[in-house]
């Protein structure tokens, strides 16, 4: 996987995505992920990237030209990609997208604005998609820009040490993680569950996705409204998720609140 992010701001780019788990990913060569700075496209002195908005109105929108100029850099040296802008006009990014474009593309161009805006004659002319992080609004892409680049390339195979650490998180399914517990067995007078200590795996394995159903029922019933029961084709199965129903409604019918 290969990723290019168009930024005012290279070095915090680089210092969140260079270390830890996709630094090591990047030294090993799973993926790659490249930052441009959009100034060193400019052809002003001032290394100027944004002028006032047509129209009138506060702030400044970055130029189409800077952003041209630096995209066709991308893609002359290392090849055509999906083209992405990082706005919150865009779709709203989740998981279900962040597996779509691990799948679909081997490259993406991540493009991060500023300002106001960018210039819609760019987004015309080069951009493929916008996404979004959400109904809110940040003072730049890059946020944006990291998390999508974070989401995709930890699912690229060599990034972690197996699938089964990204595939048994939260939303992987449709659903919410179930809880996770350390040493010491006993803290501040709160246990552990007796059967994760048990090692009985079959039964820690019918706990946690137990647990998964009811913290989602509990904490995102609107993530649970649109789960997929149908998927579940064992007998077993469906009597966990039975389970779970049951116990989340004794639990809210007592007053509990679901971990």
């Amino acid at each position: 996987m290969n990723i290019d992010i168009m930024t005012l701001f290279p070095d915090s780019v680089d210092a969140m995505l260079h270390v830890s788990i996709l630094g090591r990913a990047q030294e090993r060569g799973y993926i790659a992920i490249r930052s441009h700075q959009i100034r060193d496209y400019t052809t002003n002195k001032q290394m100027q990237v944004d002028d006032y908005p047509y129209g009138g109105g506060r702030g400044a929108v970055m130029q189409a030209d800077p952003l041209y100029r630096c995209w066709a850099h991308i893609v002359e040296t290392y090849g055509s990609g999906r083209t992405i802008f990082m706005s919150p006009c865009g779709r709203t990014f989740d998981q279900n997208v962040a597996r779509e474009l691990k799948e679909r593309y081997d490259h993406l161009i991540l493009v991060c604005g500023h300002y106001e805006g960018i210039d819609q004659r760019f987004i015309d002319e080069c951009v493929d998609e916008e996404i979004s992080m959400g109904d809110f609004v940040l003072t730049g892409g890059e946020i944006p820009a990291m998390a999508v680049a974070d989401a995709v390339c930890r699912m690229v195979p060599g990034v972690l040490p197996d699938a089964e650490c990204f595939e048994e998180e939260s939303h992987w399914n449709g659903l919410l993680e179930y809880p996770q517990y350390s040493r010491p067995a006993v803290w501040h007078e709160r246990e552990v569950p007796e059967i994760l200590r048990s090692g009985d795996h079959a039964k820690v394995a019918a706990w946690r996705k137990k647990e998964s159903y009811k913290r989602t029922m509990s904490r995102r019933p609107d993530l649970f409204a649109r789960f997929d029961a149908s998927q579940l084709t064992t007998k077993a199965e469906r009597k966990i998720l039975q389970q779970a129903k049951d116990e989340f409604a004794a639990e809210t019918a007592g007053g509990e609140e679901a971990p």
